[in-house]
């Protein structure tokens, strides 16, 4: 129904941008990698995922039509829902989690909160061949992304937020933000570190 916004960020709080579209505003839920590459104040356009739920309409949106494919293509597989797909897309680029799946790196999708042992079996079974389709395809990150303009809360806890948003409890996320924020002021920093941190 709602297949892309273009319209101006008016608020960050992860992993939820606030889009203005001609003076409506709408909360978009995001992954963390396109979270990351967003400023208060940008213009941008966001692919969306509009689910409809009995208590509940809500979008989640990605900077590019991939991230999208891939988000809708990981709800096809059973027991993976919205937020698990988000938590996967955080933590795993797309390139990162075609590699994974064609290598069958259970190892890897297991780092992924709420992603067990069974369910990134499941994962690797239901996408190889999906993904060998989209490989050819993807298209490199960009290395150059604005910082963010994060409000209220101090950088530590925004990105201690962000990874609760995915799934991890809250001693995890305050272990992963120590272990990552080092000299680091920008949340933005920090969340990438931590995600950094998880693909060792």
């Amino acid at each position: 129904m709602i297949g892309c916004l273009i319209g101006e960020v008016l608020a960050l709080e992860a992993p939820t941008v606030l889009l203005n579209v001609n003076g409506v505003g709408y909360e978009i839920d995001t992954p963390l990698t396109t979270f990351c590459q967003l400023q208060k104040g940008q213009k941008i356009t966001l692919w969306t995922h509009l689910a409809v739920r009995e208590d509940a309409q809500l979008l989640y949106g990605f900077l590019n039509a991939q991230e999208k494919t891939i988000f809708r293509t990981l709800l096809k597989v059973n027991g993976v829902g919205p937020k698990m797909a988000l938590g996967i897309l955080s933590t795993l680029s797309v390139e990162m989690l075609i590699h994974t799946v064609e290598n069958e790196d259970v190892n890897t999708l297991v780092k992924v909160p709420g992603v067990g042992k069974k369910t990134a079996e499941r994962l690797m079974i239901e996408l190889r061949d999906r993904f060998k389709v989209m490989s050819a395809g993807t298209a490199p990150s960009n290395s150059t992304a604005p910082q963010i303009q994060f409000m209220g809360n101090s950088a530590v806890a925004e990105a201690e937020a962000a990874l609760q948003s995915l799934g991890y409890k809250p001693a995890e996320a305050q272990k992963l933000v120590n272990a990552a924020k080092g000299e680091f002021t920008e949340a933005s920093d920090i969340i990438r570190a931590a995600l950094k941190s998880m693909n060792r």
